[in-house]
């Protein structure tokens, strides 16, 4: 019996598994069977392919037709392989050679007139396609520029289906991908804007430093959410590695760039308080699609008006605080997203909130129920907490003027510098990823650096998580202080910012 066999990608999150894809014509009456795990959109890719094959001017097959997709266990979702179920049952009708489709991947939804559509999550397919050896891959013309991304293997573009059948025999060439245009990166808020608040600015230089989460607390206008605002500023670029695992999640999502696709700069994600659940962490129908916390990978989730967050909201943040990505199980399967963002919490003290504490018109009652949406297990997983105070003064004359990014940015890549070379060996770049094991074993601190620490401890004053974040940010003031190792005034400094409570 005629057989064709072709080769595309399944995404499931941001991690692609290589899909074989073969077509059985003949054995009984004329109809077609997709078999594999397909949903309900692949499963009418029977119809879309049928008319996209007649309206390119070939012949579709009057006999049986049976589509295997394998692994038959993996489940299959979405209309990105239209174009393979195309060309494999051209394959095994004799009407295009198999030559160029050993180690060639196949993406692209098709219309019913032939043209071949863009489709979601074609970076993560393609580097995917790439760590299994694939060669070349034919993808949806409008999906070259994301396409472009992916080194190592030979990428072309397709408009029609009837251009992809052309290249097979030979008649012509595919749109190789162009080059990406350079562009500058967005400005970012400048530090030197914010007045006044050098305890907070200090939080943010050591948040910044060490990737710690941060929780700004004050009552309205003090300047939280523009301190906020000016700390993907703070943070180095992106690495190579860290850029492509951004941008799949962008691509996986649909709201990459066309105009400059690969993200280099830390991303910066800032939630209404209304939103959901489903939009916060990652959900949908089928497999789940990425949330804003994932959006937010290697760079910041600012929560403003955290009080306002429902604590279902809130608290669906501590596991991905925890272990830097989300795992969302649905009925078509489990998908991971990454999610190693720095959080940054910013609310006011309590509902009324004026601009001076003395005119607060709230019971105490209510100003502990304001600030118990933030539960403690939440707080415990926050770093460094910071009371912010209304202004007294607008006016900086004869007094110091605040320090612009790029002068505390450079403070802030020396010590993350000297972080990464110290976990070089272990894979860690910041102290906020070490875990405490680590720092209590193989780095630990002698008994009189960690004596008031240990008397915490003893008094219930911190958890023993809270106690492992202490000693990360005892080591990133030890960075910014350019020191080898801790002292006890910084495990002391390390520790009031712990001690610090939200009212």
């Amino acid at each position: 019996m005629p057989m064709g066999r072709v080769w595309s990608v399944a995404v499931l999150g941001i991690d692609g598994r290589i899909v074989e894809i073969e077509a059985d014509i003949g054995g009984g009456i004329p109809g077609v069977t997709i078999v594999g795990l397909p949903d309900a959109g692949l499963r009418e890719a029977k119809d879309r392919v049928r008319s996209a094959v007649r309206n390119s001017e070939e012949e579709w097959p009057g006999e049986k037709l049976t589509l295997g997709l394998s692994p038959a266990n993996l489940p299959k979702l979405g209309s990105g392989y239209d174009l393979a179920i195309a060309v494999a049952i051209l394959a095994a009708a004799g009407r295009v050679p198999a030559t160029r489709l050993l180690g060639t991947v196949l993406l692209g939804e098709l219309a019913l007139d032939g043209r071949v559509r863009e489709i979601r999550g074609v970076l993560p397919g393609l580097l995917a396609a790439r760590n299994a050896g694939m060669k070349r891959a034919i993808v949806p013309g409008p999906a070259l520029f994301e396409a472009a991304l992916v080194d190592g293997l030979e990428v072309w573009g397709a408009a029609r289906l009837r251009d992809v059948t052309a290249w097979l025999r030979g008649e012509n060439t595919l749109a190789p991908p162009e080059p990406p245009a350079h562009v500058e990166p967005p400005d970012v808020p400048d530090l030197a804007d914010v007045v006044g608040q050098p305890e907070a600015r200090w939080a943010l230089e050591v948040a910044a430093a060490g990737g710690h989460h941060l929780l700004l607390t004050g009552p309205p206008g003090v300047g939280k959410t523009m301190l906020a605002r000016r700390l993907p500023g703070l943070l180095p670029p992106l690495t190579t590695l860290e850029s492509l695992e951004v941008t799949a999640v962008h691509s996986v999502h649909g709201s990459l760039s066309r105009t400059s696709p690969l993200i280099k700069i830390p991303p910066f994600v800032a939630p209404h308080h209304s939103v959901s659940v489903a939009a916060l962490i990652g959900g949908g129908n089928g497999l789940a699609a990425p949330g804003l916390i994932s959006r937010a990978h290697r760079g910041v989730l600012l929560l403003d008006e955290a009080c306002e967050y429902g604590a279902d909201r809130l608290d669906s943040l501590r596991t991905a605080l925890e272990e830097g990505e989300v795992r969302i199980a649905r009925a078509k399967g489990v998908v991971r997203y990454p999610a190693r963002f720095q959080l940054v919490l910013a609310t006011n003290p309590c509902p009324c909130a004026p601009p001076r504490e003395t005119d607060c018109s709230c019971s105490a009652t209510a100003r502990r129920r304001y600030l118990s949406r933030l539960s403690g297990p939440l707080l415990d997983r926050v770093d460094l907490r910071v009371r912010m105070r209304p202004m007294t003064a607008m006016s900086t004359h004869g007094g110091d003027q605040p320090e612009a990014t790029e002068v505390v940015r450079k403070r802030v890549l020396a010590a993350r510098d000297r972080a990464a070379r110290r976990w070089a060996e272990h894979g860690w770049r910041s102290n906020a990823e070490v875990p405490g094991p680590v720092l209590r074993r193989e780095f630990a601190l002698p008994g009189k650096v960690t004596e008031l620490l240990d008397r915490g401890l003893d008094r219930g004053l911190v958890s023993a998580r809270g106690a492992d974040r202490c000693l990360r940010i005892a080591w990133t003031l030890a960075d910014l202080a350019e020191a080898d190792r801790p002292d006890g005034d910084h495990v002391a400094a390390a520790l009031e910012f712990r001690e610090r409570r939200a009212a």
